[in-house]
């Protein structure tokens, strides 16, 4: 598919912001599973921008603010094709994933973090699910347990819950989901990454149609090659799918942040549109 998708951000502040220093992650990337044609972001205010890649090879636009301001409008707009990938078939043997040159070379994305720790219960269901399967249906039977155990619910975590704690609730969001997912894949000793991006909500998209869509979050899982997982939805990361970023967590891939002087309290609004342009 051709996706066009546009991301509008806005700050409204209580009392007037002399300058502020900002991060944005809003750009697709190109890559094997897709092209970005075009992706662009603006301010309003509008300000100078500079763009760099991090560490994680997600593409950063970074924008200092220095004039007074009450409001804060960003705005991406992107074109994509996408396509997805396959699922790889030259699958490491567990005896591989345990040795120390996989371990060493994907330690980033096997060692917990803050918000992707197991605990003891999880971490033991994880190795339970996964024995006797091969890598790629061990990957898929965690996703699946996730899936059952945690239900989707929007409102009931916010962006510092960590797996242990959507676990404990049951619910969450895609961001949660995918926290948890990643927490048991790595506890199972598979690498696995955090994506984010978007998520066109229709499965057979008109051409032509804008509809609301979703700022998503995935898995990545490397199974000889890196093959993405939807959690959240049960299928695999594909044309529907549009990345933007990977990285550890929700921590390295975050889509906007940044620090202000003055303005008191914020109130923040996201709106997210795409459309199947090819």
């Amino acid at each position: 598919m051709r996706l066009k998708v546009r991301h509008v951000t806005g700050y409204r502040y209580d009392t007037e912001v002399s300058r502020s220093y900002n991060e944005a992650r809003l750009l697709p990337i190109t890559a094997l599973e897709q092209t970005t044609l075009d992706a662009r972001v603006q301010t309003r205010p509008d300000c100078r921008q500079q763009r760099y890649w991090d560490y994680w090879g997600t593409q950063v636009t970074a924008f200092d603010l220095h004039v007074p301001h009450t409001e804060l409008e960003v705005t991406a707009t992107s074109t994509v094709d996408t396509g997805g990938t396959e699922e790889p078939t030259d699958v490491p043997t567990w005896a591989l994933y345990a040795g120390e040159p996989v371990r060493d070379r994907f330690v980033e994305m096997l060692t917990p973090t803050t918000r992707t720790t197991a605990d003891e219960q999880m971490a033991a269901l994880a190795q339970q699910t996964v024995a006797g399967l091969e890598p790629p249906a061990a990957a898929r039977a965690i996703s699946d347990l996730v899936r059952e155990r945690v239900a989707y619910k929007a409102g009931t975590t916010g962006v510092a819950t960590s797996a242990t704690e959507a676990w404990a609730q049951q619910q969450g969001v895609c961001q949660d989901i995918t926290h948890v997912a990643l927490a048991m894949l790595r506890a199972a000793g598979l690498p696995a990454r955090y994506v984010s991006g978007y998520l066109h909500p229709r499965e057979d998209p008109q051409l032509g149609e804008t509809v609301v869509g979703e700022s998503h979050a995935w898995v990545e899982v490397w199974l000889g090659d890196w093959w993405g997982w939807d959690p959240t939805n049960a299928v695999p990361a594909a044309e529907r799918h549009v990345i933007v970023a990977r990285g550890r967590d929700y921590g390295d891939v975050t889509p906007l942040k940044g620090v202000y002087s003055g303005g008191g309290s914020q109130r923040l609004g996201v709106t997210v549109e795409v459309t199947r342009v090819g």
